[in-house]
């Protein structure tokens, strides 16, 4: 399936996947699929992003005060309680310590011996949600539909809208917004054909 992908669609598959992990992201979703495909837009779909209010560094943004929060869930925080850790009183500790940005610090996990192609680099493995894995599927489709024989970002983009989950909608604008940005893309493809 990949040898089908144009550049741009590689590329932007590649860029989620190190999104995902700079972002800790525990695997890589939907919305990282989009920031790939903002990020490494050709000029026609560049054009039609930026027209709907969509920017790669505004995305990742979003995404990072997202994930920045708290890493861990409060079922996680509840669990460690029940067992006497107070994950707030390890993080003064952790400050008081190593200073003020000792958790921003964390350096990037060290290779595992396995490969994977969404790695970037090999050693690194990015597992990849069940969503996203929809969302390259409709590409699939999406090209299908368009009797074209490669995967261009475009498409990618539809499949993106298509499996979107909560969060991609909300970086999208909503629902209407994501609306109107499928119709643009169809409109791009249909002209390019």
């Amino acid at each position: 399936m990949f040898e089908r992908f144009a550049e741009t669609t590689r590329a932007s598959v590649m860029t989620a996947a190190e999104q995902a992990r700079e972002l800790r992201s525990p695997s890589l979703d939907v919305e990282h699929l989009l920031l790939g495909v903002v990020r490494n837009a050709d000029d026609g779909l560049r054009e039609v992003l930026t027209e709907h209010g969509l920017e790669a560094e505004e995305i990742r943004k979003a995404l990072y005060r997202r994930s920045s929060g708290n890493p861990l869930g409060e079922e996680d925080a509840a669990a460690l309680r029940s067992i006497g850790i107070d994950l707030d009183a390890v993080r003064e500790s952790l400050t008081a310590t190593f200073g003020e940005d000792a958790l921003d610090r964390v350096p990037a996990r060290e290779p595992d011996g396995r490969w994977g192609w969404l790695s970037g680099r090999p050693g690194f493995r990015t597992p990849v949600a069940r969503d996203a894995k929809k969302a390259l599927e409709l590409s699939i489709r999406e090209t299908l539909l368009r009797h074209s024989n490669r995967i261009e970002a475009g498409h990618l983009l539809l499949g993106v809208l298509r499996a979107a989950n909560s969060a991609t909608i909300e970086l999208l604008g909503g629902t209407a917004e994501s609306r109107q940005l499928r119709q643009a893309v169809e409109d791009l493809l249909d002209r390019t054909v």
